[in-house]
């Protein structure tokens, strides 16, 4: 095969534009459904056959088996789904995936639906400047479905100036063995093409492409093997993305592996009956002549028989991936639980994964205070410089948090999304801010209390009643955080008792520094004694202010 380098770079860029259709196509049609499609995941999958029906019908309409698993990927990560739901719409996702060759194999190669893409980009270029997000996502579709189909025909052309037929003859040509042992190449060659290129679809579409051509050595039963090497291929989409994710999140696309990689080896037991099965079926009970028509059928039955065949056992492969990737017994308290930074699929699973984070991020600044009241009442030392320790080590993981989150959300922002997600991206990233200011204050009273202690400083009675009091304010504007945070996707949030709380300790705060005056002036104490109260009185006050920043930015949201 004589090419240039023109012609290579012409090939990965006409791969390039199909791949990016695609993804434009598929996050398009996401943000369109937006919470509608979480929804749809986890409310439809009661049973294993709605779940099987909803990861058809999902995957049919993004036109990805690889978006769908890894947001399920991210769904099991975030414990919004179990692990035997998650297994059920895998099942379905790999029936829905075939939806792209159908489409393929009836339009890809018969009518030049690239010449249409011009007047589909005048459609959707107005719709693309739209103010309202709907609109914008249906003209972003738009654009996908022309480039997809555009490098498709570009792909084809280029493919036939580089005699990329004989090429591949001669290659075929060169290999020796039986049969079936070029069957398994043609399974291998199509798993490594489809992990290189992440996308089954597009693996697909190169195949179909080939077997079009007619080219000698390659007919049906190569076709469908690397048809049935892409299968096995597009799982690892979703292993990577679970690889820094929990052990449920890394079951589930174990999960997806296992079906797929089972499916083939079936297959490969009945391969030759199969497939003279689906060409018989194709020409005799369709009167279909086009032979396109029968690599689709054999990808579709492939994967409705592997799901026919499983479907009965999915209790049976949760406890297989269980027992494969058993929990680890250890402590999570130091990492993140619901979001990594090598996971990021739709935007609003994102936001929703970050929002339970947040959560968490909550819960451990809570517990961080709660170890600052243990340090002001212990009196053995050896246990209160034990907690100040575990205060500072809590301060060190509130900045990892604090900088990973933002992180996450700032790579969300990074791509298309509505004026609302980002909104909301931007809200986020100030309440996350304010939590770590919290757990500064923790960690400056903390440092307060040792002052005290290294200066063997003693309050008196009614001075340590104040202080207690001033807790139990802060206590209480916690909870009242807490629930008003979990609020944070309600139209109406009542922050009366927040702003309440804040009142109370700002009156408080200033009678306190009125009757320090009196009594340092009073000689009632010292006036070192006086500082290092007041430092924590004012502390206290200032950690409010954190509080009732956060509780604003959650009032702030208005969902549209």
């Amino acid at each position: 095969m004589d090419f240039s380098i023109i012609d290579l770079l012409s090939f990965i860029g006409s791969l390039a534009l199909f791949l990016y259709g695609m993804k434009l196509m598929s996050e398009a049609l996401q943000k369109v459904a937006g919470a509608r499609m979480r929804s749809i995941l986890t409310a439809m999958t009661q049973n294993r056959f709605m779940g099987i029906l909803t990861g058809v019908f999902v995957t049919a309409v993004i036109q990805s088996s690889s978006a769908t698993t890894v947001m399920l990927v991210s769904f099991v990560n975030a414990g919004l789904m179990t692990l035997a739901q998650s297994i059920g719409v895998i099942m379905g996702a790999n029936i829905g995936t075939t939806v792209t060759a159908w489409i393929i194999s009836a339009i890809g190669f018969k009518v030049n639906i690239a010449a249409f893409a011009i007047p589909l980009f005048a459609i959707g270029m107005p719709l693309m400047f739209s103010s309202r997000s709907s609109r914008k996502s249906i003209g972003e579709f738009i654009f996908g479905f022309s480039f997809l189909f555009m490098g498709l025909s570009f792909l084809q052309k280029v493919a036939i100036e580089i005699n990329l037929g004989s090429a591949v003859a001669h290659m075929l040509a060169e290999v020796h063995g039986s049969g079936f042992l070029i069957i398994l190449l043609f399974v291998l060659v199509g798993t490594l093409v489809t992990m290189l290129v992440q996308a089954s679809a597009a693996t697909m579409a190169i195949t179909l492409m080939l077997f079009d051509m007619h080219i000698p050595g390659f007919g049906f039963e190569q076709a469908a093997a690397l048809a049935m090497g892409q299968n096995i291929g597009t799982t690892i989409t979703a292993f990577m993305a679970s690889l820094t994710a929990n052990t449920q999140a890394r079951r589930a696309a174990l999960a997806h592996m296992f079906f797929n990689v089972f499916g083939v080896l079936v297959f490969l037991v009945f391969f030759y009956p199969a497939c003279h099965a689906v060409s018989w079926f194709v020409s005799s009970f369709l009167g279909e002549t086009n032979d396109l028509f029968k690599l689709s059928a054999f990808h579709s039955a492939f994967n409705i028989i592997n799901t026919l065949l499983l479907v009965g056992f999915v209790h049976q492969i949760e406890r297989l991936v269980c027992r494969l990737l058993p929990q680890k017994e250890q402590d999570e308290e130091y990492r993140l639980r619901f979001i990594s930074a090598g996971l990021l699929s739709t935007a609003e699973l994102s936001i929703l994964q970050a929002q339970k984070e947040i959560f968490v991020y909550v819960e451990r600044v809570a517990k961080m205070f709660g170890m600052v009241k243990e340090m002001d009442r212990e009196s053995d030392e050896d246990r209160f410089l034990k907690t100040f320790e575990r205060v500072q080590k809590y301060e060190n993981i509130s900045d990892r948090m604090e900088l990973e989150i933002a992180n996450y959300l700032n790579r969300v922002s990074e791509g298309r999304l509505s004026d609302e997600s980002k909104g909301k991206i931007h809200r986020m990233l100030r309440i996350v801010s304010e939590i770590e200011s919290v757990a500064d204050s923790c960690d400056n009273i903390s440092r307060i209390l040792d002052r005290k202690r290294q200066g063997k400083i003693t309050f008196l009675p009614d001075m340590q009643s104040h202080i207690d009091k001033m807790y139990s304010f802060l206590d209480e504007g916690l909870d009242s955080m807490s629930q008003v945070l979990h609020l944070i996707n309600e139209p109406d949030v009542d922050t009366a008792r927040s702003e309440s709380i804040e009142t109370q300790i700002n009156r408080y705060r200033d009678e306190l520094k009125r009757q320090n005056v009196s009594d340092v002036n009073e000689h009632h104490y010292s006036y070192e004694t006086s500082v290092v109260y007041m430092d924590l009185i004012t502390e206290c006050e200032r950690m409010d202010d954190y509080i009732i920043n956060i509780v604003e930015a959650v009032a702030e949201y208005k969902p549209a």
